[in-house]
């Protein structure tokens, strides 16, 4: 019983990490993918192709090798006056990460309104900034919740990659315990994962009961 609130404590301080990961990274990540959106559909076509070929990289490769990148190329590239602390290449690979899969889903869910309803707004003599607010702001809201839960529960599973840059998170505290002949601290790490989601999941599905009295 004491190996057992040994490894249970342990485990608890490295999903701390975790959570520090996802918490930040979903601060960040959340309003810039909506800049990002706004740059990918500008008029201005410079803008709008810089963006679009950033989020096609970002979204091409492996969180995992961004994470190297965000790591080690800065600290090469200046004789080491530039780098960044583990938590903050972390910090900083995931919010770009996210925040690229975020703006193609907000970008999806403003395209997917009808032209129709902008153009019966300004039939009634509302401005834009009316029409968005007051017609399509709920509907893309009500849009994007599915793809947007399931994009947040990922970056919850996802947090456990900040191990290959040597943070000390729930996944990598469970194999240094392997590593002593210690397997079931591997399984054991999966219910803070489930218990997360589940947490999660739940949070969603009401959202999107909540929104269901909007028909359009």
């Amino acid at each position: 019983m004491e190996q057992f609130w040994l490894v249970t404590g342990k485990l608890l301080e490295g999903f701390g990490q975790n959570c520090i990961i996802f918490g930040v990274t979903l601060l960040l990540a959340l309003p810039l993918g909506l800049i990002i959106t706004g740059g990918s559909m500008s008029r201005f076509k410079p803008l709008r192709w810089f963006t679009r070929t950033f989020v096609w990289v970002i979204r091409g490769t492996p969180l995992m090798l961004q994470l190297f990148v965000v790591f080690f190329i800065p600290p090469l590239m200046t004789n080491g006056s530039v780098s960044f602390g583990r938590m903050n290449a972390a910090l900083i690979a995931f919010t770009i990460n996210y925040a690229a899969y975020f703006s193609e889903i907000y970008r999806g869910g403003i395209e997917s309104i009808p032209k129709g309803q902008y153009e019966a707004g300004q039939v009634l003599g509302m401005t834009k900034a009316q029409i968005f607010g007051k017609i399509v702001l709920f509907q893309v809201i009500k849009k994007i919740v599915p793809p947007m839960g399931n994009e947040i529960i990922t970056l919850v599973k996802d947090t456990s990659l900040s191990s290959v840059i040597a943070i000390p998170e729930v996944l990598m505290n469970a194999k240094d315990f392997s590593m002593s002949g210690l397997i079931w601290p591997l399984f054991y790490s999966a219910i803070f994962f489930l218990a997360f989601c589940g947490v999660l999941t739940v949070v969603f599905s009401r959202l999107e009961k909540r929104l269901n009295y909007y028909k359009g």
